[in-house]
């Protein structure tokens, strides 16, 4: 007797056929998530039904985490092309809301300026690099051919900062969903509403260009707890931190890849040749611009002697308002805070003391600093004062519309007080002069991520500048101005064949 003649007294053909009808009965719900044509093939949804928790808003890290992988290994089906269908998509729903989107996150946060806030949203929305981004290389040779691809990490989680929520959730999400992920955010507790919506923004454009539901998910109440559990979570291939020294070392430690963008205290050098007009206008630009809450903006000024008074009359003329000695004082008083564990404290201000920044007068307005001190005075664009080096407001990355400068015997002077108040950041620094040698010899003594001539920083970031845009700035880590290839991990592919080769 033959084996088969044993199977066929056991399973008569019908029996199979039944079990075959019963398995693809199961799997036909999976087949047509996962099926790459459909994407093509859905209609355009213009009432997204979130019930479900299709809007990517979740009450547990948990929660948020294996929606994310679902999501995920949908999206692993896909095709590029469909990928950026789905940024494309972004990119329009956010521009079509881009002032009401500006007001959320002004309201909630009350930072910085509506008008600039536009002008981010905008700036994340539009040069933030999609799948163009993602790029095949190819070797060849006697042995064969080799290629290598940018794969996927998997699940992303991203922790966004106070000073550029919106802004942030944006340019990471489109970077990371460019380069095949799913993303978790926890946001600062701050922006929590206006980073909510964002959130269902990002998820109804994906699903409306046939993508999967809860690419993009947070937590609903965002903690320091939230953080810790994200970081640990063993579903989490990689963690993204954007915000203070403090957060970018803590993450380093949850033991996975982790690309950190921390502080800035970016300097700015004029040298003698610099046109003073040019030099005074930009400064003002970048220093001013969303209330200084930006870490690539101009945060201290270094200046040749020989033209500093050239460059305060310029600037005097361009908006900003000059703090004499007295004011200087009473705008250190409220906007600065005595660190407490150096003794008691004195009545008076002393610059051998160390402070913190008050925190409510982050991103305020320069004319509500000044009428805090009793000064009505409006349309005031930055406050600036003349200061030694080591003054608080030089050594602070302090975030607000008020700009220290610093006179110096000559531009290597300039150079080497600049780098310290730099602090090894590697940052942003930028300097204004006509002078070759003498920017290459601050490009080269500074070292940071980003270095701009003669314009604001802002020009670092793709603003009234060349090159993408980015609000995560890896300099701790080294990864430098992010994208969407940053967040891939490079994968080899070897035929090694030598006859494969047609030259």
């Amino acid at each position: 007797m033959k084996a088969g003649d044993i199977v066929q007294d056991f399973i008569t053909e019908r029996d199979v056929e039944k079990i075959i009808e019963q398995v693809l009965s199961k799997l036909e719900p999976v087949i047509e998530q996962v099926k790459p044509k459909e994407i093509n093939m859905l209609p355009n949804k213009t009432n997204i039904d979130f019930s479900q928790n299709a809007n990517g808003i979740f009450e547990s890290i948990d929660l948020a985490v294996e929606s994310a992988l679902e999501a995920h290994i949908i999206l692993t089906s896909y095709r590029l092309e469909d990928r950026e269908k789905m940024i494309q998509s972004i990119r329009k729903e956010v521009l079509g809301d881009i002032e009401n989107l500006a007001r959320l996150v002004y309201e909630e946060t009350k930072l910085g300026k509506y008008e600039d806030k536009i002008a981010k949203i905008n700036l994340a929305a539009s040069k933030t690099p999609g799948t163009e981004d993602i790029k095949t290389s190819a070797i060849s040779g006697d042995y064969g051919l080799t290629i290598e691809e940018m794969a996927p990490f998997g699940v992303i989680g991203a922790v966004t900062p106070v000073t550029n929520p919106v802004e942030t959730l944006i340019n990471n999400a489109i970077s990371m969903i460019s380069g095949g992920n799913s993303v978790v955010f926890n946001v600062h507790p701050s922006s929590k509403k206006s980073s909510a919506y964002t959130v269902e923004l990002i998820n109804k454009a994906v699903l409306k260009a046939g993508g999967p539901q809860n690419l993009v998910t947070m937590v609903k109440e965002p903690t320091i707890e939230t953080v810790n559990q994200l970081s640990s979570h063993p579903r989490i291939s990689m963690m993204v931190g954007t915000g203070g020294p403090g957060l970018v070392k803590s993450l380093l430690k949850s033991g996975k890849k982790t690309i950190g963008a921390g502080a800035g205290n970016p300097p700015v050098v004029v040298d003698e040749t610099a046109d003073m007009n040019l030099a005074a206008k930009g400064i003002i630009e970048g220093a001013s611009f969303d209330n200084n809450i930006l870490c690539i903006a101009e945060k201290e000024v270094f200046v040749v002697n020989q033209v500093a008074d050239d460059l305060i009359y310029n600037m005097l003329s361009n908006g900003a308002y000059m703090l004499n000695q007295e004011e200087l004082e009473k705008v250190m008083k409220v906007t600065l805070v005595e660190d407490e564990d150096l003794g008691a404290k004195s009545c008076t201000l002393s610059l051998k003391k160390k402070y913190h920044v008050h925190k409510n007068w982050v991103g305020k307005d320069a004319s509500k600093i000044l009428s805090e001190i009793g000064i009505a005075k409006q349309d005031v664009k930055l406050l600036i004062c003349e200061v030694d080096s080591d003054h608080p407001y030089v050594t602070l990355e302090q975030m607000m519309p008020i700009l220290p400068l610093v006179r110096c015997s000559d531009v290597d002077e300039a150079i080497k007080l600049a780098v310290k108040a730099e602090g090894a950041n590697k940052h942003t620094a930028s300097i204004f002069s006509r002078n070759v040698d003498n920017m290459t010899k601050f490009a080269r003594a500074i070292n940071t991520t980003i270095f701009v001539k003669n314009a604001p920083t802002l020009a670092g970031v793709g603003y009234k500048g060349e090159g993408n845009a980015t609000f995560t700035i890896a300099g701790p880590t080294g990864e430098g101005i992010t994208s969407a290839k940053t967040f891939t991990r490079v994968r080899r592919c070897v035929l090694a064949e030598g006859g494969f080769r047609i030259v």
